[in-house]
């Protein structure tokens, strides 16, 4: 499935539909689809990529299950190793618009007689450094705030 998936990538910008995006852009879309298959070979459940609500600025990378805990997980994606981390530029106001996309999500979904457990959800965040020969270094970092 992962290689075919790259291969729709190919074809997607053979017919230039990503190459209108900056360069960032599309190095983040490449590090969210890595994260992705990352996180499925660790046994994740993912049931929501680019997730958006129409009342509540911002989106969610990624939101998974791992086990009976629900994971919001923000993915953020370097072409090279900074001089800090990738997961040190999920600052205060990146944390406090994921908190507020998640209780959006989790007030959407269909409760069993309309009534929302009390669920807490797990912050991770997966940094990507793409490499030159197309391999990626991925590192996991979950419960990375509350």
């Amino acid at each position: 499935m992962e290689q075919a998936l790259r291969l729709a990538d190919r074809v997607n910008t053979y017919r230039n539909r990503t190459k209108h995006l900056p360069a960032t852009q599309q190095s983040g879309l490449q590090g969210e689809q890595a994260a992705y298959f990352h996180l499925r070979r660790l046994g994740f459940i993912v049931v929501a990529r680019r997730w958006t609500h129409a009342h509540t600025h911002g989106e969610i990378d990624l939101i998974a299950w791992e086990n009976e805990t629900l994971c919001i997980l923000e993915v953020k994606t370097r072409n090279s190793r900074a001089a800090f981390a990738a997961e040190f530029a999920v600052d205060e106001k990146k944390q406090q618009t994921l908190h507020r996309m998640a209780h959006a999500y989790l007030r959407q979904l269909p409760w069993k007689h309309n009534q929302q457990p009390n669920l807490t959800p797990r912050f991770d965040v997966v940094s990507i450094y793409l490499q030159p020969d197309g391999h990626h270094d991925i590192r996991l970092q979950r419960d990375a705030f509350r």
